[in-house]
C-alpha cells in the first residue's frame, strides 16, 4: 500500500476546518469526594487541544444521564462533517464498570458504561465522523487495587489480540449501500488498568493527564497518535503504582495531528 493511503486525512486548509473535541469533568458530587485538582487538568487539556486547533466544549458536574445527553448532541454537530478528527475527554471518579456521574453513591447507581461512549459514536450514531479517528482519554479509577500488586498471568488479559490480517468479508455494495464497521477508527487511552486506581494531585492534578500534556506537546509534531499514547505509557516506567492502558482501539491507519497545517 503507498504510505499515503496508511494514514488518516488531514482536513486542509485549516481556516476550513472544523475540529471539535468534548471535554466532560466531574468534580463535585452528592455522596462521593471532590475531585481536588481537576480544575487544573480541564485548563490544561483544553489549552492543549486549542493549540491543536480544536473548538473544546466542556461540560462539568454531570450525571450519567447527563453526560449521555451531551454526548448525544455533541455526536450530532454539524461541525463534524469538515473536520477531520475529535477528541472526547472524560475525567471523574470511576468503578470498573464505567465513570461515576455526580449522583453516585459507588458501584452500582449513577454509573455511565463505557460501552454508551462507543455507542454514541459508533459510525451508525455519528456519521459525521465516519471513518475519521475518535480519540478517547479517559482520567478515572477503574477499581480499589494499587496497580504495583497486580503481579498475575491473568486467563482475562486487558489488552485485546490485534488480528494480524485484514480480510473483507463478501457483502452488498452497490452505488447506494456500501458496509461498514459498526465501530472503527477509535483509540483509547485510560489513565490505568482494570480494577486500579488512578492518582491525582489537589494542587497540580492529576498525573495521568499531567504526562500526557507534556508527552503531546513535545511529541505531536512527529509522532503518530498511537505512538504518542506509548510514550504516555513508558514515562510511567518508574512509576509502578499506576500504568496507562491503550483499550478497543480500532483504527486503520496512522493519525498525525500536525499542529501548525
Amino acid at each position: 500500500l503507498p504510505l499515503s493511503s496508511q494514514i488518516y486525512p488531514i482536513h486542509l486548509p485549516r481556516d476550513t476546518r472544523t475540529r471539535r473535541a468534548l471535554l466532560i469533568c466531574n468534580i463535585e458530587f452528592e455522596h462521593l469526594s471532590r475531585r481536588d485538582g481537576a480544575e487544573v487538568d480541564v485548563k490544561g487539556m483544553t489549552e492543549l487541544l486549542e493549540g491543536l486547533g480544536y473548538i473544546v466544549d466542556i461540560h462539568c458536574n454531570l450525571t450519567s444521564q447527563g453526560m449521555a445527553t451531551v454526548m448525544k448532541d455533541f455526536a450530532d454537530h454539524k461541525d463534524h462533517w469538515t473536520s477531520d478528527s475529535t477528541f472526547l475527554v472524560f475525567m471523574s471518579h470511576g468503578v470498573r464498570a464505567g465513570l461515576c456521574g455526580t449522583k453516585s453513591r459507588g458501584e452500582t447507581t449513577d454509573i455511565l458504561s463505557l460501552d454508551t461512549i462507543y455507542e454514541k459514536f459508533n459510525n451508525k450514531h455519528c456519521r459525521g465522523l465516519l471513518g475519521k479517528p475518535k480519540l478517547v482519554i479517559i482520567q478515572s479509577c477503574r477499581g480499589d487495587k494499587v496497580g504495583l500488586v497486580m503481579v498475575s498471568d491473568s486467563a482475562d488479559p486487558a489488552m485485546p489480540a490485534s488480528s494480524s490480517a485484514h480480510t473483507i468479508p463478501a457483502g452488498l455494495e452497490d452505488d447506494a449501500i456500501c458496509e461498514v464497521h459498526l465501530e472503527s477508527d477509535f483509540a483509547t487511552l485510560h489513565s490505568s488498568t482494570p480494577d486500579t486506581v488512578s492518582w491525582r494531585s489537589p494542587k497540580t492534578g492529576s498525573i495521568f493527564i499531567q504526562r500526557l500534556i507534556e508527552q503531546f506537546r513535545n511529541h505531536a509534531c512527529n509522532s503518530d497518535l498511537q505512538e504518542l499514547f506509548r510514550k504516555v505509557q513508558y514515562s510511567f516506567g518508574k512509576f509502578p503504582q499506576q500504568l496507562p492502558s491503550q483499550e478497543r482501539t480500532t483504527m486503520l491507519r496512522k493519525f498525525y495531528l500536525f499542529p501548525g497545517c
